[in-house]
Formats: C-alpha cells, sequence, structure tokens
C-alpha cells in the first residue's frame, strides 16, 4: 500500500470528521490511504467527505484531497503515487489506448492502465444544457449554427456533451463548440459568451437556481428513444422535473444523462482495504441518500455502472459475500 505524506492542497484533509480527540487516538494506527476527488461542493467530492467516517470507523483513514483534476488522479492511480481516486469511466478507456489527455505518453499510458482496479460506482451530477427562454432555442436542432458550451479543453466531458447533443438531434459541426474551464462557464454564458450552456449540476443546484432568477431558462433534452446513452460513455439516463428551478420554462420532464463515475485503486491495494472500502461504502449509501437529497441516487444507481476496469479482487469478494452477479468482463484476470 501506498502511504501518502504530502501536505494536500487547500488543507482539505477529510479524515475521521465529527469524532472526538480520544476516538482519533485510538485509530492513529489505522492504515492510511490517499485519495483524491473533484470540488468539495460537487456530488463527488461530497460523497467521500461523507464517507470518511464510516471508512475511518472500520480502520481506513482517508486522506482526501479535493478539488483535483479527475484525468490526473486517474494517471497517479495507475503509476501507483496514488491509492484512490474517482475516475470518469472514458478517462480509463483513454488511458488504455493511450489517446485523448494521455496522447503525449502513450505507450506507456497503455502499459500502466493494467494497474488500475475498480472498486464501486458513484453517480455524479445531471448534465444540464441551459439556453435562455427567450433565445428561440426550444429543442438541440433550434441551435444549428450557434454557440454551445462543451467543457473545458481537456477532460472527459467533451465527449460526453457532444454525445448527447447528438443524441438531442444536432450533428457535430453544425453548432460552434466552445470550450472552458468549468469555473468560468457560469460567468461566460451570464454575460452572453454562448447561446446554450452544458454543464454538470446536483438535481436543484443553487447556481442554475440563481440562473433561472436572473433570466428564464429552457433545459434541453434528449427524445425518449434516445434516453439510453451509448455504452462506454460513463453516463445513465435522468430526469429534471419541470419545475425543478422556479425560473424554468419547461412544462415536461426533462430527459437527460447523468455521469457515472468509478471509485478506482492501484491494483496494489491490499484486499482487505479494498474490501472494506467497498463494503462500507454499499451498506451506508442508503443512509447518505436518507440524510441528504443530493444523495438520492446513490442507493438507486446499479453497482457495476460506472465501472469499466477489472474490479479488485477485495471488492469481488463482497460483492461475492452478498450475492451480486458480477458481469465477466468485469473479473479480474
Amino acid at each position: 500500500m501506498y502511504k501518502t505524506t504530502k501536505l494536500l492542497r487547500h488543507g482539505l484533509c477529510v479524515a475521521g470528521l465529527m469524532f472526538s480527540s480520544i476516538f482519533v487516538a485510538s485509530v492513529s494506527h489505522a492504515e492510511q490511504i490517499g485519495m483524491e476527488a473533484a470540488s468539495p461542493n460537487s456530488i463527488l467530492g461530497m460523497v467521500p467527505q461523507a464517507m470518511a467516517p464510516y471508512w475511518s470507523q472500520s480502520g481506513i483513514d482517508v486522506q482526501l484531497s479535493l478539488n483535483q483534476t479527475l484525468t490526473k488522479s486517474l494517471l497517479k492511480i495507475a503509476q501507483g503515487s496514488l491509492d484512490s481516486g474517482i475516475v470518469p469511466p472514458p478517462a480509463f478507456t483513454a488511458l488504455q489506448s493511450g489517446n485523448g489527455p494521455y496522447t503525449k505518453i502513450s505507450d506507456k499510458a497503455t502499459e500502466i492502465s493494467g494497474n488500475v482496479r475498480g472498486l464501486f460506482t458513484i453517480p455524479g451530477s445531471y448534465y444540464h444544457a441551459i439556453t435562455r427562454a427567450d433565445s428561440g432555442i426550444k429543442s438541440w436542432p433550434d441551435a444549428k449554427g450557434k454557440r454551445i458550451f462543451i467543457g473545458p479543453p481537456a477532460g472527459a466531458a467533451n465527449a460526453q456533451i457532444v454525445s448527447l447533443i447528438e443524441a438531442g438531434g444536432l450533428a457535430e459541426g453544425d453548432y460552434e463548440a466552445i470550450k472552458a474551464p468549468w469555473g468560468a462557464a457560469t460567468q461566460s454564458y451570464q454575460d452572453g459568451q454562448f447561446d446554450v450552456y452544458v454543464g454538470t449540476f446536483g438535481l436543484g443546484s443553487q447556481v442554475v437556481a440563481e440562473l433561472s432568477l436572473t433570466n428564464d431558462i429552457r433545459i434541453l433534452g434528449v427524445p425518449d428513444e434516445k434516453m439510453v446513452p451509448p455504452k462506454g460513455t460513463g453516463m445513465q439516463a435522468a430526469v429534471i422535473p419541470s419545475n425543478t428551478y422556479s425560473g424554468q420554462v419547461n412544462e415536461d420532464p426533462v430527459i437527460t444523462w447523468q455521469t457515472v463515475m468509478m471509485m478506482a485503486a492501484n491494483k496494489n491495494m491490499s484486499d482487505d482495504t479494498a474490501y472494506t472500502l467497498t463494503k462500507e461504502y454499499i451498506k451506508n449509501r442508503l443512509a447518505l441518500a436518507e440524510a441528504n437529497s443530493i444523495f438520492k441516487d446513490l442507493p438507486t444507481t446499479d453497482y457495476f455502472a460506472g465501472i469499466n476496469a477489472p474490479l479488485h479482487p477485495g471488492a469481488v469478494r463482497y460483492y461475492q459475500e452478498i450475492g451480486v452477479e458480477i458481469p465477466a468482463e468485469l473479473m479480474p484476470k
């Protein structure tokens, strides 16, 4: 097991939360592992924060670093410099083939992809394709020739958003694709720099709520027959109800896609540690959902929806223990 000893960025270390100093002292000899995740206010940052106390009680001290670029986290896991992290499935596909963000290390990327193992799926945010209600854009074909934000310059989101737009009925090349960092996208939309803002948000997001107060919004969706995303894109079907945001003009529920992520680990993680991480998450995901509505999709998402790396043997042991059938392609060789 790899020990994480350097200071975590921004001081965002989450381990043994809500426990007394006496309890912390009692688990001082717990195994420490490094884990990376997304921004602290995103679902993908909030889940490992919420899980840290459960893992701590089971003897695993998770040193959590937030605000990370998840494609880079995957590379660290594959290289053996990080124990675990939340990973977009398309990023793992890119690592295996040595393309996308890993093009410059193509041969090496393909080789080290064999060091990655899956543990469990975490459902992420919903794609919201937002346009002003008075823009004249009522469906994706209406956005032909328009400027559409499709995510950061590099990352798994680009391909996902392009697939979503295509499913909605607008072919790639029929619009001006705008790429920019996530952090600048909301303000850029408000400044009128693009016509459709495709972002990832939790259902009922405060950011989207505030946008809908400034100007009424319409959220573009995909037709019923396209509700199932293409296999391997790291997404699943989801619905945004018509009354989710006060300024939302959609009269009917919007069918969209939701990201699903893989909690990945280095293959050299001990079987017991992988077993415990997986067991505690599966056991407690209903409790998390009952405590916070933003986690409502945790207990209903398929066990393996976001996993495309071979499972870690420790995770396999837990799934077999609870009688869950494992897809043959996910069994470790």
